[in-house]
Formats: C-alpha cells, structure tokens, sequence
C-alpha cells in the first residue's frame, strides 16, 4: 500500500475509539523550519543567484549575453514543463521520499555546474538546477505546509517563506565573496555541499509526510476543535475559508473549473508585470532621473518590505477570503506601475518600491496557499505544479514586452500603460473567484434529477 492509500485511510478514519499520541510540542513546527531551509536553498536554481555568476561565467566560458540569456530561458521552460509531473509524484509519494531524492540531485547539478567546459553543458547544468531548485524544492516546500497546516496555514506559508526572504538578502552576497575570493567554480561546489549536508538527512531521518502518519491532525489541534463552526461578528456561520480533505479535487476537476482560471490570471499577472519591472528595474527607474544607486538599493528595499510584511500577509489570509486580498494586490500592482508611468517626484520611487514589496509579500503567502485550501490537500502537488508552470512561463516571457516597448517605440510607456491595464483585469477576474463545490457532487446531483 502506497503513501496515499495509507493517508486516506487515515483521514477518513473518524472511530472515537482510535487512541491519539500526545506531543509537548507539535512536530508540524519542526516541518516549517525544514521547508523554510528548503525555500533558502532553493537559491541555486533562483535568478537572483545565478545573476551574480553571469559575467564571471561567460567570461570564462567565452560566451556573449544573447548565448548565456537563452539557455537560462530555455531551462526555465524545462522547469516549468517538469513541475506538474514533479507534482503528482510528491501527492503520490510524500515529500519524505521525494525531498531526499530532489537535494542529491540538486547537489550534484550544483558540482555540474562547477566543471562545465561548454555551452551545451551550461544548458544541462541550467535545466537541472532550474528544475530541482527553484522548480521541485520550492514546490515541496509548500507542499508540506499544507499538509501539517489549516486554520494556521497562512501564517505557517508566511513563516516558511522567510526562508525564501531571507535567501534573497544574503545569497548574492555570499555568492559575489566566493567568487571574488575563490573564483565561480567554488562557489557552485559550496552550494552543492550546503544542500546535501542540509537537506539529505533531515529529509530521511526528521519529515513526515502528513500529521496523520503520527496520529495527528493539522495544526496539532483534536477532532472536536476541528469540527467547530466559526462565526462572523454578527453572529452568522461564517463560510469555510478551506476545502475539507474529503472533497479533495482532481487535476482534471480544477481545469474544468472557472475558478482556477480567475486565480490563475493573478500569479501569472505577477510573474509577468513584477519580472519585467525588476529586471528592467535600473533603465525604467534611470528613465526618470533615479540615480543607478538609488534603483539597485530599491531592490533591496523591497526584499525587506516583502519579508516584513508577509507574515501580517498570512495572518489576514487566515482570517479573510483569499479573493479579497488578491484583488488588492493587484490594484497595488496597478498602482506601482502608475507611479513609474508618471513619477510626479523622484521620492516617489520609494511608494513605487514598497507597493511591489507588497505585492510580493501577498504573493509568496495568501496566492501559494490559496490552492489548497479551495481544491483540498490529497492532489496538491499536481495542481500546484499546474499553477506553478505556467507561473514560470509568464515570468520567462516578462522583460520581453519592456524591451519591445523601448526597441519600437523608443519609450516605456506604452508597456507600462499595458501593466497597468492587465493587474486590473486581474483584479476583476479574481473578485469573483469564490471557492468552488466540488464537481462530483454536482454531477451526481445532476444524475439523480429525473429528466
């Protein structure tokens, strides 16, 4: 009997009579500490890492910005390819087996990476650390959150994105230090050995794979709590804000639904306007007279506001209908790109700045656990790595349309006008992206209706 065979008899399993395993502290804390590791070295097959071995790389591979450009697009379509398969074998399996099995062979894309000689290797070496980095640890991270979380899982996404936060800030320093000091090559052999000595064994001796192989329930919190209806403050049932385990959506359920398309159009919204915007961050913000200093400390700026502001992110996610705060970071989204559009003053860069950190925030919480808790827990995975790949695709062809704008049009504002207009639309779309019912009960109440 295989990992999920197994889960759904546990879940399923409602007998008083079962005994439940007391625990001081709950193990779903120890899960969040490891998918934030996870998220943190992710940073191989991440942008922001891989920037700082650009120039370095091609002058030692002989390769120009066109060359090195497209193999890291390329990877980024094989990853985004690869993540719906990758998803249905963690539904399947678990992150206990899958985690382990990912961080071999991250690091050992790590050493590739390390000892290419070639363009077609730096293909290779690309697509591996796309894939199992930023691609498959990334999606297992979110994975595990929630399956030990529910009530809490917006604050548990938050707390679990830091990870991601943090890898952000130090990653491309630590990198520019390695490389300056002991050149590229060992910089890649570093981050293969930070993954195996950090992810292998945890992944083997410390993971579970759901609170229910240890006779838990999520949030560590017993059946009876977990039966309670909350109310609003008028006194009314509130609606659930999460899909209950057993009306667990199929892949092929959630493509026919409208639902998942109107979420769909907000993360690939954000993958396209907020990747074109950062990676032409310095000509966009320069067009109006922002010094190169001040558009590279934005950057980091907005890593901050992002990281400090997820956690109240998850805290509202856990408490308000996903659609509302969606829809809110969007018409953010609209107005960061008003502000650059316009610029009315050169301060003004800074509102620009805060309200793409806001954005990101909500993004990396209240968008990445929006999924399960409207189609359930049992086929995360495969609608994550649904989602997910065609996220990766909309952010692969984000810096496209800028660089169009100013190659035929000589300006940024008619992009600019465009990534005003699509967060809007955006915003509309997802305003009535109510949870869903599931599909199978309204067939079989379709069946049983006499014709």
């Amino acid at each position: 009997m295989n990992s999920q065979s197994t889960a759904d008899a546990e879940l399923n399993a409602t007998s008083p009579e079962l005994s439940v395993p007391t625990y001081k502290f709950f193990p779903g804390w120890t899960m969040i500490g490891i998918a934030a590791m996870a998220q943190f070295l992710s940073a191989p097959g991440q942008s922001f890492s891989v920037a700082v071995f650009k120039d370095p790389m091609r002058a030692s591979l002989g390769l120009t910005e066109t060359q090195y450009s497209l193999a890291y697009g390329f990877a980024t379509i094989v990853s985004a390819c690869l993540l719906p398969f990758v998803g249905r074998l963690l539904d399947r399996w678990g992150a206990r087996i899958i985690l382990p099995i990912i961080a071999v062979g991250l690091a050992a894309a790590c050493f590739f990476m390390s000892r290419i000689h070639s363009l077609s290797e730096l293909y290779v070496g690309f697509s591996l650390v796309r894939s199992l980095g930023q691609g498959a640890l990334t999606l297992i991270s979110v994975w595990m959150v929630g399956e030990w979380f529910e009530k809490k899982r917006g604050r548990a996404t938050a707390l679990a994105g830091f990870g991601s936060a943090f890898s952000v800030m130090t990653i491309p320093l630590l990198n520019s230090w390695l490389i300056a000091h002991y050149g590229w090559q060992t910089g890649w052999v570093f981050h293969a050995v930070t993954v195996a000595v950090c992810l292998i064994l945890p992944g083997i001796f410390i993971v579970r794979n759901r609170p229910e192989d240890l006779g838990l329930h999520p949030d560590g919190i017993g059946p009876a709590e977990e039966l309670e209806v909350e109310e609003d403050f008028s006194g009314r049932q509130k609606r659930p804000l999460i899909t209950a385990t057993i009306e667990s959506w199929t892949v092929r359920q959630v493509l026919r639904d409208p639902t998942f398309w109107k979420l769909l159009t907000v993360i690939t919204t954000h993958a396209l306007v907020g990747t074109g915007l950062v990676f032409h961050q310095i000509a966009l913000l320069g067009s109006h007279g922002v010094p190169m200093n001040w558009a590279i400390r934005m950057m980091s700026f907005q890593a901050i506001c992002a990281t400090v502001l997820m956690f109240p992110a998850g805290w509202l996610t856990d408490r308000f209908p996903s659609r509302y705060i969606l829809c809110g970071s969007m018409i953010c989204l609209s107005l960061a790109n008003l502000i650059v559009l316009t610029m009315p003053a050169i301060w003004m860069v800074v509102v620009y700045t805060f309200l793409l950190g806001l954005t990101g925030s909500v993004f990396r919480s209240t968008a990445t656990v929006v999924w399960i808790n409207y189609y359930g827990r049992m086929n995360q995975g495969a609608v994550r790595g649904v989602a997910w790949s065609m996220m990766i695709l909309a952010s692969a062809l984000g810096p496209l349309p800028v660089a169009m704008s100013i190659d035929y049009f000589g300006s940024y504002n008619p992009v600019l006008y465009l990534f005003m207009t699509i967060p809007l639309i955006s915003a509309a779309a997802v305003w009535s992206a109510h949870p869903p019912k599931l599909l199978k009960q309204q067939e079989e109440t379709a069946t049983e209706t006499p014709g």
